[in-house]
């Protein structure tokens, strides 16, 4: 049957599963699965993105404003615990209110005598999106092959052998003991499945139809069916959740008799559909042929041991841009914090959206890493939020706009959840720089007129009525915190205060882009004088006394000097306020506060660690990411390369941050202008990347031998001007081989015109 185990893209392991954290992941965005490779037993660990319990989904908030004067005073006086422990009283959610995201179930395939195989392989292979178990048993060589397709709505099972009527087996579906959940069970001729129901009402459904070359199948008891002497088995899966699909059970049904029981067919439109978006990007950083040779778990284990394997780093980024697809295509739901995939019922923080980092993790490499789609349902869950998010901000803090908690769930709340935690006004902000980007990186106006201006215009009203005067005549947010940070002095579970440095970056972010979009989009002309004087009025950047960026308004000590959150550095990653060429003492400040976290154990998480990357690749240190990069991989994957969170949680972000952190040391395009290998660690001397994004709606390949670019390819999208950073004498621009017109500013950027559609290469002169 050949070797499944080749090819840059090929994830190979030389064992099956025997935990969910190292099995295979695939998802079409709706549905997905983790496929564990067993032998004897085979588990699919089902999962559809809209099967959330829904007890408190209706909650709401309720005016408590009118405490907000009295928070305000404790806390502009300096009395933290006082001022937060009436913040947590008025402003945060007293009980645990998200709701969990739920697993389907499991589809279990059992094979008598397939216990001890031989010549065993598992791999999934990125470009195709297709899981394949490969073993001998008595001489006869079996198949599984496995994908979740997008174009079909189906999960897609075969089951091969090289002899005929070799593949005897039983297939069941089935879900995990839960209390809250009953279960109607069935089979019929080809089919099984079952449909669910929680205790408030929510349901849901599953079926598998089975078609087989030859043998017999045989409806078992409950959902499972008896398959004896095929010598090949072909299972189509689908689910439905009443979330948007009223009556699932007849919708599955529906669904799957409009699909074609044709593997080939169904495999070619998969790859097809699959290929076209994976295929936009490929990297190649250099090659160990002897630890390419090996499965992941001894490439990792030799990684852990000083060995050298640049393939591991490439297959790394192409396993989260794979990730994002699987879980952030054709759906309702962004990523959460296990992209779509999930096994227990009530898993680490209920698998939630989180607003303080992860979900915004989860979509860094969407623009860069040419998956623009994957962001769809992103931004579809940031406009669902708008009505509760908009009565949230007037009930808490007497404020227009939008106010967005920590955290949430499928159910679009924004309540605050977890005390002390949640008295936060930064997510929306945060969250609104994505809106931002993809105006940036495609200069749609429509976009930018429909969708990304309105949600930032929000924010900046919410600001607007948020922001107080200090004694000093500045602009403050009160109550502010730094995610989820404390200083000495201050309150727990993280430490309330007057302007956070997070905070005066996201407010000039947003206010900033506000100006600019109502400048591009010619419009609201009275509101731009109101946003110029907020930025004027508010606190400048601070400089501590060991030389670091100050987190607070003031120089507090840190109670964990460790801590995992970056929040005050977000001006150097992933904004831009600071630079080698903007507020450059702040930068400098910036990576003494990075620094000094290191020192004192920070990254202690695959999402923390990734970051680190991320800051040192805009710090131009190409050895240190790269040295972050490999503890990513060593001290923070399983075995299948799944980001962890200690102890041993999954936790998406981590593997996303990475992908977009490698992206960051190949190039850069903030500040106007574009940054060929910004970030190039020495390790990776030779290489090439293609169909890397950047701003202005480029399109970008590059080339490079002994760490200097030797060959670059810019695809111009919307023939807007390209400013390249590099020598004054670095780059001859040709299109169509003729020279074309190219100057050199002051700061060494080589700026040419382009045309829609025109691709200009660049060269080495001389």
């Amino acid at each position: 049957m050949g070797d499944l185990r080749s090819g840059p893209h090929v994830m190979w392991l030389g064992q099956p599963a025997t935990r969910w954290l190292d099995a295979f992941p695939i998802g079409n965005g709706r549905i997905g699965a983790m496929l564990f490779g067993g032998t004897g037993v085979e588990r699919a660990a089902l999962n559809h993105e809209n099967l959330w319990r829904g007890v408190t989904r209706n909650r709401t908030t309720e005016p408590k404003h009118q405490h907000l004067a009295e928070i305000r005073e404790k806390l502009l006086a300096g009395q933290w615990m006082e001022g937060a422990e009436l913040a947590t009283k008025y402003l945060s959610g007293h009980e645990r209110r998200v709701q969990p995201y739920q697993p389907v179930g499991d589809l279990t395939l059992h094979s008598p005598g397939h216990e001890v195989p031989e010549d065993y392989s598992r791999t999934l292979d990125l470009a195709g999106g297709i899981v394949e178990v490969s073993y001998r048993v008595g001489g006869t060589s079996y198949r599984r092959e496995a994908f979740a397709s997008a174009e079909d709505g189906v999960i897609v099972i075969r089951i091969a052998a090289d002899k005929a009527d070799a593949v005897t087996c039983a297939l069941g579906l089935d879900r995990i003991p839960d209390p809250d959940c009953t279960l109607k069970a069935w089979a019929g001729e080809g089919r099984l499945g079952f449909d669910g129901r929680f205790e408030e009402g929510i349901t849901f459904a599953v079926e598998a139809r089975v078609q087989t070359a030859g043998g017999q199948v045989t409806p078992g008891d409950g959902a499972t069916v008896e398959i004896k002497g095929a010598s090949e088995v072909l299972i189509v899966l689908t689910i439905a959740v009443d979330y948007n699909q009223p009556g699932p059970a007849a919708w599955v049904a529906k669904h799957l008799d409009k699909v074609a029981m044709d593997f080939d067919l169904l495999r070619r439109r998969h790859v097809a559909e699959h290929s076209a978006l994976f295929g936009r990007v490929s990297l190649d950083v250099g090659h160990n042929a002897e630890a390419e040779s090996l499965p992941l778990e001894q490439r990792l284990a030799r990684l852990r041991q000083g060995g050298d394997d640049p393939g591991l780093i490439a297959l790394y980024f192409q396993f989260g841009r794979y990730l994002l697809m699987a879980s952030s295509r054709r759906c309702d739901q962004p990523a959460h914090l296990q992209g779509i995939w999930n096994q227990d019922l009530r898993p680490p923080w209920d698998s939630d959206f989180h607003h303080d980092m992860n979900i915004q993790m989860n979509y860094w490499p969407a623009e860069v890493c040419n998956l623009a789609e994957c962001a769809e349902p992103f931004f579809k869950y940031l406009w669902r939020a708008i009505p509760q998010g908009s009565k949230a901000a007037k009930d808490l803090y007497n404020c227009r706009g939008i106010l967005l908690p920590i955290q949430t769930d499928v159910w679009d709340r924004a309540t605050p959840e977890s005390p002390g935690w949640d008295v936060w006004t930064g997510a929306a902000a945060w969250l609104a720089e994505h809106l931002w980007w993809r105006y940036e990186y495609t200069l749609d106006r429509d976009f930018l007129r429909e969708m990304a201006y309105p949600f930032l215009k929000l924010v900046g009203e919410f600001y607007e009525d948020y922001l107080i005067r200090d004694a000093l005549g500045r602009l403050v947010t009160v109550p502010s915190q730094s995610p989820e940070n404390r200083f000495v002095g201050g309150a727990g579970p993280v430490s309330l205060c007057v302007a956070a440095t997070m905070d005066l970056l996201l407010i000039r972010e947003v206010l900033s882009r506000c100006l600019r979009a109502s400048k591009i989009l010619e419009t609201n002309t009275e509101l731009r004088p109101k946003w110029e004087a907020i930025l004027r009025d508010l606190p400048q950047f601070q400089i501590g006394r060991y030389g670091q960026l100050q987190e607070w308004l003031e120089d507090f000590e840190e109670s964990e000097p460790g801590h995992r959150h970056y929040s005050h550095l977000l001006g150097v990653h992933p904004g831009e306020q600071m630079t080698p060429d903007v507020l450059p003492e702040f930068w400098h400040a910036a990576r003494v506060s990075l620094e000094r976290r290191l020192a004192a154990g920070g990254g202690h998480t695959g999402w923390s660690r990734a970051w680190t990357v991320a800051f040192w690749a805009r710090f131009f240190e190409g050895g240190a990411a790269h040295e972050h990069l490999v503890h990513l991989l060593t001290d923070f994957c399983t075995n299948s390369l799944l980001d962890l969170h200690p102890p041993e949680i999954f936790q998406i972000d981590g593997n996303f941050g990475g992908t977009a952190a490698i992206a960051e040391m190949l190039i850069q395009s903030h500040g106007g202008a574009i940054r060929l290998l910004p970030s190039l660690p020495p390790q990776w001397p030779n290489g090439e990347v293609r169909g890397l994004r950047a701003r202005g709606g480029f399109v970008v390949d590059i080339t490079w031998r002994d760490g200097e670019v030797v060959e670059a390819r810019v695809k111009s999208e919307r023939g807007q001007p390209c400013r390249i950073c590099c020598p004054a004498d670095g780059f001859v621009a040709t299109c169509n081989v003729q020279a074309i017109p190219a100057a050199h500013d002051a700061r060494g950027h080589l700026e040419f015109a382009t045309e829609p559609g025109q691709t200009i290469t660049l060269r080495r002169a001389g």
